[in-house]
């Protein structure tokens, strides 16, 4: 039976593709032409197109004043990125069977792929009865001595409870209330039922959406979301990828059982092509659909071009991203045959702990202290804005609490004084801030770096590739190697010349390509050529979920003990903030001697400047404020705030920017400052003058 292509794309199981459709009637009459997505395109009735797959496009919203269907008035487009946080409110329309709330919600492996619903009675199983209105939650679905079952789950009194239900149980089971926020993303990918409408209230519209924003000026309503998808294809004697959406007037019928779908163009993603035998490469194909991309090899990677794919296999790449103190970083991916050169870059450490994890016996590591800390114990040490401290060991120590020894864990490490070297005790909760010293003035290569040290590490490129005509990486103020991965790769080359070979990566290359029946020379290939790869911010979080799911974060810092009580940090007197620029812009110490005088003035003035021009900065605006580095927006170049984040879906990140100060910033800085100071200054007195002359 005949549909129009928008119904028949919402039934369409993803599983059961490629289908064959054929063309009945439309807009579209026999010869015809028309251009979707820079494709000219006939549509004449009867045609013949092979659907390959089908992704949501955008969405059409419709706006509504409640949560009913039918109290709709404006219809907008919403892009997939658009900006802000959404809650989902309950369908009310009941499923009858489980099998058909498989056939229609999305049942994943991840969080957002669980659903919840709840029967109007009870289901009694062998061992469990779920009582009515008790919420079920859809796990899986799994086939269980060949029948199709869902794996479910309840909990009762904080206890889970597994079972499994059949396709065929029946019953109107109705969908939870959501408590949960969503991006527009998810909600797409996940929480649109086929042949239903998903109605969202949005909770949060982000600040950042301009003008251009179509929802009316501080809506506070619900939407009725609609996809329209992007459904990929071949036709029967075209030799490209046609990409048609789904809300065209068109009517089709599948006719897949009816025609030979060999005899369509065969196309193939990077991802098929690797999933062949290392036996069949290696293999001439013909590109069908190029990646976009001035970098080579992908401005080579035209449409009709003939490559050879010589093989495929894994390689490492080391995992780096931009250091800035915004979230716009930019994330690399630098094969081990990087010819540039690196020279090391200052860390931060927020506390103690962090401090024992990037302790190495290879070199002491110093640090400067960019926040006080004011030790609740005697026995431990309070640490002031500017200590510097060389890291030794962690260790046990007993502090006196309540008339009782209590033993800790805690940081040893070496004070430097302006004479000599003090011993002296950090506990392993505190939560302070330190920035890394550097004395290392050494270039490395990549492959010297991951071998001598461990990642994550900041580093600057200090010679550029120049096998490269643009490296990228040269342009970077600074440089996190993050983790080393691995990742799959095929070995491709021009059909003209097969011994000009270029890695290309499997699972972040848009392109499809059409296997051809011609003979292949086996060639001893020149070095593998490789690239500098740049991926965005869903590739990297792609990277990191999927490539190490084997790995563990870090344990999380030791919390400092809720019984004790916190004392006011350090604080000091006035003093000019531009001699603790100067200061920490100018932090290179011979740490394997005494300090001499020259030097140990230096460390006297760094302690004493930091402590006085931020205590003094804050208490002029809060007379509770602490004497605090990271805290304050006096220096925002060289240290700024980072964010540690744990667990598999958030894994480790750093937010800091490690160049040294700018003369025009120093001077801004000086500026500012000095406003603030005549504004605190004048204030009182142009008030006592005002309200003088209201006197008179």
């Amino acid at each position: 039976m005949a549909s129009n292509l928008t119904t028949f794309i919402h039934s369409l199981d993803p599983r059961t593709l490629p289908r064959v459709l054929q063309i009945q009637s439309g807009i579209y009459f026999q010869g015809s032409v028309y251009e979707m997505f820079g494709n000219e395109c006939c549509l004449p009735t009867g045609e013949l197109i092979k659907v390959t797959g089908f992704k949501v496009n955008k969405i059409i919203a419709s706006i509504c004043e409640s949560n009913e269907d039918d109290q709709c008035s404006a219809r907008i487009e919403l892009p997939l990125n658009f900006p802000g946080l959404c809650k989902i409110v309950a369908d009310k329309t009941p499923y009858l069977s489980i099998e058909e709330i498989t056939r229609k919600v999305s049942i994943g492996p991840t969080r957002l792929g669980h659903p919840c619903f709840y029967c109007n009675e009870d289901i009694k199983l062998a061992n469990l009865t779920v009582k009515q209105g008790e919420q079920i939650m859809f796990n899986s679905v799994e086939e269980v001595n060949g029948t199709l079952t869902v794996n479910c789950g309840v909990v009762r009194d904080n206890q889970s409870h597994s079972f499994i239900l059949p396709f065929s149980q029946e019953g109107e089971f109705y969908e939870c209330e959501d408590d949960h926020i969503y991006t527009l993303k998810e909600i797409v990918e996940w929480k649109i039922p086929k042949s239903r409408n998903r109605i969202v209230k949005f909770t949060n519209l982000l600040h950042t959406w301009d003008s251009s924003n179509p929802l009316p000026e501080n809506f506070d309503g619900c939407l009725i979301l609609a996809p329209i998808y992007e459904v990929q294809g071949v036709m029967k004697f075209r030799r490209d990828i046609v990409h048609i959406l789904s809300d065209l007037d068109i009517e089709v019928i599948d006719v897949t059982d009816g025609y030979d779908i060999s005899s369509f163009l065969q196309p193939l993603s990077m991802e098929d092509v690797f999933e062949r035998t290392s036996k069949e490469f290696p293999m001439v194909a013909e590109v069908i659909e190029g990646p976009t991309g001035r970098q080579q090899p992908y401005n080579l990677l035209c449409p009709g071009k003939e490559i050879v794919i010589h093989k495929k296999y894994q390689a490492k790449r080391i995992l780096a991203s931009e250091i800035r103190s915004d979230s716009h970083k930019r994330h690399f991916l630098i094969p081990a045959s990087y010819k540039g050169k690196f020279k090391r870059r200052p860390r931060e450490f927020l506390t103690a702990y962090d401090l024992e994890i990037a302790r190495s016996d290879k070199e002491q590591l110093h640090v400067v202290a960019t926040k006080a800390f004011d030790s609740p114990h005697a026995e431990l040490f309070s640490v002031s804005v500017g200590d510097q401290f060389l890291v030794q060991q962690c260790q046990t120590g007993e502090v006196i609490y309540q008339g009782r020894k209590k033993v800790i864990d805690v940081l040893a490490c070496e004070q430097i004084l302006n004479e000599a070297y003090k011993k002296v005790l950090l506990p392993m909760y505190m939560e302070g801030g330190f920035v890394e010293v550097i004395h290392d003035k050494r270039q490395y290569q990549l492959s010297e770096l991951c071998k001598e040290f461990r990642l994550p590490f900041n580093v600057k490129v200090s010679v550029r590739d120049l096998s490269i005509e643009e490296d990228v990486l040269a342009a970077m103020p600074g440089l996190q190697l993050e983790e080393e991965i691995t990742d799959s790769y095929l070995l491709i080359s021009s059909a003209g010349d097969p011994a000009d070979s270029w890695e290309i990566p499997v699972y972040r290359l848009n392109m499809s390509v059409q296997l051809l029946s011609k003979p292949v020379d086996e060639t001893v290939s020149s070095p593998t050529r490789t690239i500098v790869e740049e991926i965005s911010e869903e590739q990297y979080y792609m990277v990191r979920r999927f490539e190490n799911q084997a790995l563990h974060p870090p344990p999380r810092p030791p919390k400092k003990p809720t019984t004790l009580e916190s004392k006011p940090l350090l604080t000091v007197p006035e003093r000019s903030v531009s001699d603790a620029l100067h200061a920490v812009k100018n932090l290179y110490v011979d740490t394997t001697k005494k300090p001499c005088s020259d030097q140990a003035t230096a460390v006297s003035e760094l302690q004493v400047s930091c402590q006085n021009d931020l205590v003094h900065w804050e208490n002029e605006d809060d007379v509770t404020g602490t004497a605090t580095l990271l805290d304050t927006s006096v220096i925002k170049g060289p240290i700024n705030n980072m964010l540690l984040t744990y667990g598999t879906e958030k894994e480790l990140e750093e937010k800091h920017t490690y160049e040294y100060v700018d003369e025009n910033v120093i001077e801004n800085i000086r500026k500012k400052f000095q406003e603030s100071t005549v504004h605190h200054k004048t204030y009182p007195l142009k008030k006592k003058r005002e309200e003088t002359s209201k006197m008179e």
